[in-house]
């Protein structure tokens, strides 16, 4: 199980990067994850909604609510171009750090 604060701290590049790959809603987007992660990754919807309501005041994704047949009306999101923008940074930004991780795993120890 990969912990709340890493998961937390990655959520936003996680959502922008599936909803990059089309429309959705949030059960969805929690399967989703849960799927890509093999399920070691688990977010609930007191956890994933209110990130949603963030991004979308920040412009990065718009919603809005469809109507499916012999279903209850659903909430999607999508992903804007600013959000496509804010996902290439946030790609940037973890890359770096993903690096810098590696280049210390990899470095023997100096203890004289």
């Amino acid at each position: 199980m990969i912990s709340k604060n890493l998961t937390a701290a990655s959520t936003k590049s996680i959502i922008l990067g599936i909803l990059k790959q089309g429309r959705s809603y949030g059960y969805l987007i929690i399967k989703k994850i849960k799927e890509l992660s093999g399920g070691r990754m688990v977010y609930s919807d007191g956890m994933l909604y209110p990130v949603l309501h963030r991004l979308e005041k920040e412009g990065l994704i718009i919603s809005d609510w469809t109507m499916e047949k012999d279903s209850k009306p659903r909430k999607y999101y999508e992903i804007t171009e600013a959000g496509k923008k804010a996902l290439i940074v946030e790609k940037q930004q973890w890359t770096q750090v993903n690096a810098v991780l590696e280049a210390i795993w990899d470095m023997k120890s100096s203890n004289a």
